[in-house]
């Protein structure tokens, strides 16, 4: 049944051989990964974007394929396929800098952007300057940088992000905070990355995404600021692939018995180490059939210092965790297992997807109303593309997080990095249902209409979670809930130069935003 993949992967790799000179990442919120998914939902090429960044030569790849079907492509296709491909293949264009040898690349983009954001309550602007770059060193070798200074000034600013209403924004490390109404922080970007034959090995600081999701992301989103890791992605087989992943997070919890006293009353005279973080993970990607995938992985959080086996790819997390941790609970590490099921055009033009995120569970006790632990979280969607008119898409959503995902009685092992979500931004005992509509009546113009039904209930304490049984229901507590409108449209002019505008009805409360973009 992998006769038609393997030709596939292929006709691939004799692509990627050429396309080569640019081992490079896009940003994972690129217009470009949109349209791509779109096409494989539609059956017109194998693509894996379940794990972003993506390979900026594989996109090229993606793209040439795209070409030899043309004659498939509605006319704004055809006209977007363009676009991109006059970007991702040329090294210099009119609208960018760029420089090309037989052994050297670069391109270069000045970052300049704006923000204004309007709601009944609070308003701010978000400006940020910066530079974006990228190239390849002979045909493997590949680097970049892109770096952002970010400013928000306003009234009744959110600092945290951690509201609903900043529930589509990244977090932050905030380099200083001027007042209430102003705080300033950084977006770094930055690989530098080797490809092979059969795949790539990386080191740098990025969001890195894993499954699918229109509302937020189970196992990893973008809700964490960029954090170092060291990544490597391999095509083991036309039907199997491999990733792994080692990271170096943000605990923000100070390690007293490392902290020392400096000889001056400066800051009050100690100098302050935090404790160190990690997340190891790996997972598989096994095509069964054409449109039909299957992902299996782990992830381990661990903390203090660098543990050597969490370096080696192959190794079972949860085995070394007992291992290296003595089977105890208070000497082990935060371990989590994921699977997700993707099917695309396998009915016409649609996309089915299921993520499920295990954080905790007792087997023998799955059923047992009283002993059972079952600390779980599930994704599962539909969208259908060209129903009833062309570039029109149409989905649903639903995810449910039950109590105490995400949270561990060490806090320095919570499922976090600089104190925002690692997984879905909602955090746990919450559910959300989700309905949206894009639609692109002319080339590079995209329009979403969405509406998102949430429920959350109490955080709930550390006894709750290990001592109560049964354990408490969900939704317990206090239970919030929101009902949330969206309207968005955007407009990429020319390569990286990007205008949106959306109106949203938060539980009555009117927002806007308006925002323009050069560069990223």
């Amino acid at each position: 049944m992998f006769r038609l993949s393997n030709c596939l992967y292929i006709l691939t790799l004799a692509f990627t051989m050429q396309a080569a000179a640019q081992p490079t990442y896009e940003r994972h919120r690129a217009e470009v990964n949109q349209y791509l998914s779109r096409m494989a939902q539609k059956g017109l090429i194998v693509w894996d974007d379940n794990i972003q960044p993506l390979r900026m030569d594989l996109i090229t790849v993606a793209l040439d394929s795209l070409q030899a079907r043309a004659s498939k492509l509605s006319s704004i296709e055809k006209k977007e396929l363009s676009f991109y491909q006059n970007f991702y293949q040329s090294a210099s264009g009119k609208y960018q800098l760029g420089y090309k040898t037989e052994d050297f690349s670069l391109k270069l983009f000045p970052i300049i952007s704006g923000q204004l954001h309007s709601s009944d309550s609070f308003s701010y602007f978000k400006k940020s300057i910066g530079v974006n770059l990228y190239g390849s060193i002979s045909k493997r070798w590949g680097y970049q940088l892109s770096f952002q200074d970010i400013t928000e000034n306003g009234s009744l600013l959110d600092t945290s992000k951690q509201s609903i209403e900043a529930a589509l924004e990244t977090g932050y490390v905030k380099n200083s905070l001027f007042n209430n109404k102003s705080i300033n922080y950084t977006e770094i970007r930055a690989h530098l990355s080797y490809a092979f034959t059969k795949g790539m090995v990386s080191v740098g600081q990025d969001y890195l995404t894993w499954g699918y999701g229109q509302g937020g992301k189970l196992v990893l989103s973008d809700k964490a600021p960029t954090y170092p890791f060291l990544r490597l992605d391999l095509q083991l087989l036309p039907w199997l692939r491999f990733n792994y992943a080692h990271a170096w997070l943000k605990s923000d919890i100070p390690d007293s018995s490392r902290s020392y006293t400096i000889p001056n009353p400066i800051s009050g005279g100690i100098r302050e180490v935090m404790v160190q973080k990690f997340l190891a993970l790996h997972s598989l990607d096994i095509r069964l059939m054409k449109g039909l995938n299957l992902m299996l992985g782990e992830s381990m959080l661990y903390t203090d210092k660098l543990n050597l086996g969490y370096f080696i790819p192959v190794m079972f997390f949860k085995a070394f965790d007992n291992y290296s941790g003595n089977n105890s609970i208070t000497r082990g590490s935060n371990g989590q297992f994921f699977a997700q099921l993707s099917s695309r055009d396998q009915l016409s033009n649609t996309h089915l997807y299921g993520t499920l995120f295990i954080d905790e569970i007792k087997i023998s006790k799955v059923f047992n109303s009283t002993e059972r632990r079952n600390h779980l979280g599930y994704t599962i969607g539909a969208n259908i593309t060209d129903l009833g008119l062309a570039y029109l898409t149409l989905g649903a959503e639903y995810t449910r997080i039950r109590p105490f995902v995400y949270r561990n009685f060490l806090p320095a092992q919570n499922y976090t990095s600089a104190g925002f979500a690692l997984g879905d931004w909602m955090g746990a005992n919450a559910d959300r249902f989700l309905l949206f509509a894009n639609y692109t009546p002319l080339p590079r113009l995209k329009l979403q209409l969405k509406y998102q039904f949430l429920r959350k209930g109490d955080e709930g304490t550390l006894e709750q979670q290990y001592l109560q049984q049964p354990q408490p229901k969900f939704l317990f507590g206090q239970r919030r809930q929101w009902s949330d409108f969206l309207f968005k449209a955007t407009y990429e002019a020319i390569p990286r130069l990007n205008t949106q505008l959306f109106l949203r009805s938060l539980n009555g409360a009117l927002h806007f935003n308006a925002g323009l973009s050069y560069g990223l």
